[in-house]
């Protein structure tokens, strides 16, 4: 029996907290479409497991970075398919702590993320990795 959309948003996000990286892009099916709404950057939707693949590759500032899933709510919708997951991953880097939060509204079908749209604090996140200055530059330019 496959997984539920609830079971599968907590092996996504468990698995991020685990570091968990080269298990996360099975949760994903092989054709699907996650996008960043609120990435600064503006990239592309990732269509691809290879592309998920390639985005849970960590680097060394991820390697730092101690996180756990907290306040999690899951909030069921009319259709069996969606769920609207909001959370926060709480942490440390450097010895100094973070909360990060977050609202995912994933679609799972057969068990696989087909679609997902993750709204993440993107400036937290550039933040930690020790990038924050690089991604002003990058919206500035």
């Amino acid at each position: 029996m496959s997984r539920s959309p609830r079971e599968v948003f907590h092996a996504l996000v468990e698995g991020v907290a685990a570091r968990r990286w080269d298990e996360l892009p099975e949760l994903y099916a092989e054709r699907t479409d996650v996008r960043h709404p609120l990435d600064p950057l503006r990239r592309p939707a990732m269509v691809s497991r290879d592309e998920l693949r390639e985005h849970f590759r960590p680097d060394d500032a991820t390697r730092q970075i101690d996180r756990r899933v907290a306040n999690v709510v899951v909030h069921e919708t009319a259709d069996p398919e969606v769920i609207v997951a909001e959370f926060e991953y709480q942490g440390t880097v450097r010895g100094e702590p973070f909360t990060q939060p977050g609202i995912f509204v994933l679609r799972v079908r057969d068990g696989e993320i087909v679609e997902s749209r993750d709204y993440l604090d993107h400036l937290t996140g550039a933040r930690i990795r020790g990038q924050l200055a690089d991604l002003v530059a990058a919206v500035q330019a």
